[in-house]
């Protein structure tokens, strides 16, 4: 096999020339060496990891890295072309144009000619649109290069069909709070000296981080600047100094869907304390409170309905106690809302109803009603029999005269079947009575 060309791109702190003294951030200086050294993703590069058995083989396929900043994928792309003996070559789909994407493959076939293969990593691949996706198609199948794309937007929606179908996507998971704990420990150990954090305030910057292992250390190297010799800052301390991290949220995107269908979930799952968080989660990361108060009120109707009509009333209600107060006060109401939503009766009886309906009434087509229901203001209608025979239901024993109003060419449907639960039990019985009655006074 040749010897392995030099990888390139800016993620390559020791290129030649570099001088070795020169500053570096402390992310950079503990950027790992070897794979074994990556924290957080055992689950690809575990004993049983998906790359730690790609790599046995010696055989490594085209991949998409999907996660959050700061887990590592540039790193572990690289890792893996020097594990396979394969050249590094690094762009951004963000300053890629056409023009450089053909240079690169040009040049990964002249090495392909050297028996030296390519690793092409491709950042922000998400970013490229379907016709510079597409020409990665032929290359790939060829095997001029080995693609590893890097996205933290979910692939289904943002690559191309045949881009997936002729890559595996691996997950790269927010680093939880033992793997920030390990590299803290590592940044401690490269500078000789504690992070002066009091345990409480330890763990209150680890959350900070918000699973990205970059900006643990970002926060380590703040909290160092700003210490005087010997003081140890507490979490108030803390919070001050590094003022806080946003919260990895985009609301176009996959934060956005993912936090509004936890709350929604926890809401139909009558967990309160759960649809409680995710409203936070969302209001703390900016989310417009409307938003959230429309969602509610659609749950209120979708998941509640019948069972408890005043949960409509109550998260509009909310809407319009937040229109009318603004923030903060406002968000109080949608919280109250999103309680009383949680905590209610559950029933997508009405939802489910009008959904049967909707599906009989496209295909049934344009049936007439029963004559016997039409009004008659014609007297060519009255000879036609428009009218004749309707049963007039206040005037009915029980206002119930037991008539049929479907059309004459459809069965009767039962489309609403409320559960037993909530006012619905009572709509319930009042439904089975209504039955009972009809079958007697002959109605179908």
């Amino acid at each position: 096999m040749a010897p392995r060309a030099k990888s390139s791109g800016p993620t390559l702190f020791a290129a030649a020339g570099l001088d070795k003294d020169a500053p570096r951030p402390l992310a950079d200086k503990l950027r790992p060496q070897k794979l074994d050294e990556v924290v957080g993703q055992d689950h690809l590069l575990g004993p049983d990891g998906v790359l730690t058995r790609m790599l046995e083989t010696r055989s490594l396929g085209s991949l998409v890295f999907w996660g959050p900043p700061g887990t590592g994928k540039t790193t572990v792309a690289r890792l893996l072309a020097q594990a396979t003996d394969l050249h590094f070559e690094q762009i951004s789909a963000i300053f890629t144009g056409v023009a450089d994407l053909k240079k690169a493959f040009e040049e990964a076939r002249r090495r392909r000619e050297l028996g030296q293969g390519t690793l092409l990593f491709v950042d922000e691949i998400h970013r490229f649109n379907r016709a510079q996706q597409d020409s990665f198609l032929p290359v790939m199948e060829d095997g001029t290069i080995v693609l590893v794309g890097a996205t933290t937007e979910n692939p289904s929606f943002e690559l191309n069909a045949p881009l997936l179908s002729r890559a595996r996507v691996l997950v790269f998971r927010s680093l939880d709070a033992a793997a920030i704990e390990k590299l803290l420990a590592r940044a401690e150990s490269i500078e000789g000296k504690p992070l002066p954090l009091d345990d409480a305030a330890r763990t209150a910057m680890i959350g900070m981080a918000d699973g990205d292992g970059r900006a643990s250390l970002t926060l380590a190297e703040e909290v160092w600047r700003a210490a005087r010799e010997g003081e140890v800052f507490g979490a108030a301390q803390l919070q001050d100094i590094v003022q806080r991290r946003a919260p990895i949220y985009d609301k176009a995107q996959d934060g956005h869907y993912n936090l509004i269908s936890a709350l929604h979930k926890s809401v139909r799952g009558s967990d309160p304390d759960a649809a409680l968080y995710y409203l936070c989660r969302m209001l703390d990361a900016g989310e417009p409170p409307l938003y959230v108060a429309r969602r509610v009120v659609r749950m209120a109707i979708e998941d509640i309905g019948l069972a408890d009509p005043q949960a409509l009333v109550i998260a509009n209600a909310a809407k319009e106690a937040y229109d009318f107060l603004g923030s903060p006060e406002g968000e109080l109401a949608i919280a109250q809302a999103v309680l009383y939503c949680a905590t209610a009766p559950k029933s997508n009886a009405g939802y489910a109803a009008y959904g049967a309906a909707m599906r009989t009434a496209k295909q049934a087509g344009s049936l007439l009603p029963p004559k016997h229901i039409l009004n008659a203001p014609t007297n060519l209608m009255k000879e036609e029999g428009y009218g004749r025979g309707y049963a007039y239901d206040h005037d009915a024993e029980e206002a119930f005269s037991g008539q049929n109003y479907f059309p004459d060419a459809l069965p009767r449907q039962q489309f609403y079947n409320p559960p037993e639960r909530g006012f619905e039990r009572e709509i319930r019985k009042r439904l089975d009575y209504w039955a009972k009655l009809r079958k007697e006074r002959g109605g179908s």
